[in-house]
């Protein structure tokens, strides 16, 4: 207990060189026509911090404001017609209310760590190796390649059954912390090894053993290590190659690129900058970051290896359960082969998050439901390493704390996600993806199904 009590202190005293946000709010207006979204983008050149990456009529807009723009952003929102409206009153406070150890949450502990706080890279890859201690011949450690600062994209392989799968053994990876802000990514990633690993819930203990998982928590470890050094609220990657100073209050911003932008698929074809001064600036070229290269590398290696069934990528926030691809909607959604049939997967595992906490998510393509992307991980490998079901989990909440979300909610956030995972591992056998090649009947049918209900929404 005093160790950890020593290690939130040191955490909280780094906290002390953060780039300050006292007083910044988070506003949170919606553009009802084109001239909207043109000004909003005017804002956005003009150096205002958007939470939400792309602008669409009749959406939210979170823009997080300085005190110093408070004022003249108020009155030219309402000046354009729009309503701005106040969702977070002090981003500052709900940093510092992060740091803070959950006062309500459950014990629920494994080895060094608990799910009742956040925790450093360094942290994360201490307990890493602190699991193959603790299970011999089931954990192993793995690097699957180093970032631009040379730190490590360090995972586990848990294999329940080494030695004993054949030649075709099932196989899932889990991603997270891509984005460097979203803490809750690599808190649910973590959470899901303690669960494989010490559950006695026979669906989970089933889920668990069955595969041979490969789990990396942080796949951006130089932003995240970033946002507890520095900036809280850093998304990209560390890379300065492409560095341009930025007419903006942070000077910082030109660094970096945004790693879910940036692989080999469709790159920069819609939802994506070519401005490195931007959230979602995509990098010079396709798969240019160490980060995004590493990722491409272990996932094609691995796919030699065995049936790899399952590519589940975990970001926040919308609480949303996001279907490849992410550049279409409507009739195009069935561009990926058996989009009908991971929707209904995510339909059945979201029915089932609900019935946990009552916790509502959305399932669809992002350009259906979020907005357009292209250069996504998890479109990456869909779309060009063809894994059968393939996820992006955006995770609580849906802007009351955004991307700063309370240690208060990590274990119920991640209880949801697991019942939600359990119930998706059950669709995907009753629709007989185990056998390691894709049920075209099954597929046929779904499609006829959608095809008939797109028409019907017509």
């Amino acid at each position: 207990m005093l160790f950890k009590t020593l290690i939130f202190f040191c955490f909280a005293g780094a906290s002390l060189a953060y780039r300050s946000y006292e007083n910044y709010k988070v506003y949170n207006v919606v553009p009802t026509s084109e001239i909207h979204i043109q000004m909003l983008g005017d804002l956005k050149k003009a150096g205002y911090d958007f939470w939400t990456d792309i602008l669409t009529i009749g959406g939210n807009a979170r823009v997080m404001v300085a005190p110093e723009q408070e004022q003249e952003f108020v009155n030219y929102a309402h000046s354009v017609g729009l309503k701005p409206n106040v969702t977070i009153s002090n981003v500052q406070a709900l940093i510092n209310s992060q740091l803070q150890p959950a006062t309500n949450a459950r014990s629920s502990t494994l080895g060094s760590f608990s799910w009742d706080r956040y925790y450093s890279l360094a942290q994360i890859h201490a307990w890493l190796d602190e699991l193959v201690t603790l299970y011999p011949g089931v954990v192993t450690t793995m690097v699957i390649g180093t970032s631009f600062e040379g730190r490590e994209l360090k995972g586990i392989v848990i294999d329940f059954k080494k030695g004993e799968r054949g030649n075709n053994p099932l196989i899932g990876m889990i991603e997270g912390g891509i984005h460097s802000r979203e803490w809750i990514s690599p808190a649910t990633v973590t959470w899901i090894i303690k669960e494989f690993l010490t559950s006695d819930d026979p669906d989970v203990r089933f889920l668990a053993e069955t595969f041979i998982w490969h789990i990396v928590p942080v796949t951006n470890p130089d932003g995240y290590t970033y946002t507890f050094s520095e900036d809280r609220m850093w998304r990209k990657n560390r890379n300065p190659v492409n560095y341009v100073p930025c007419s903006t209050g942070n000077l910082d911003l030109g660094n970096g690129i945004d790693l879910n932008r940036n692989f080999n698929f469709l790159w920069m074809t819609t939802g994506a900058s070519s401005n490195p001064c931007t959230q979602t600036y995509a990098g010079p070229s396709p798969s240019s970051e160490l980060e995004a290269q590493a990722i491409s590398n272990y996932v094609l290696r691995l796919k030699e290896t065995g049936n790899f069934l399952y590519y589940f990528a975990f970001h926040s926030y919308s609480q949303m359960i996001l279907v490849p691809y992410s550049h279409v909607s409507g009739q195009n959604v069935l561009e990926a082969s058996n989009y009908a049939d991971m929707y209904e997967i995510a339909i059945r595992g979201a029915e089932k998050l609900t019935a946990r906490h009552g916790t509502q998510y959305q399932v669809g393509t992002s350009a259906d439901i979020l907005y357009e992307v292209s250069g996504s991980s998890f479109d990456w490998v869909k779309g060009v390493a063809d894994i059968p079901i393939v996820y992006l989990f955006e995770l609580r909440d849906v802007g009351e704390f955004g991307f700063l979300l309370s240690s208060e909610q990590i274990i119920p956030n991640n209880e949801e996600i697991l019942d939600c995972l359990v119930e998706m591992d059950k669709t995907t056998r009753q629709l007989s993806y185990y056998s390691g090649t894709v049920p075209m009947y099954a597929s046929f049918i779904c499609l006829a199904t959608s095809i008939l209900f797109l028409i019907l929404m017509k």
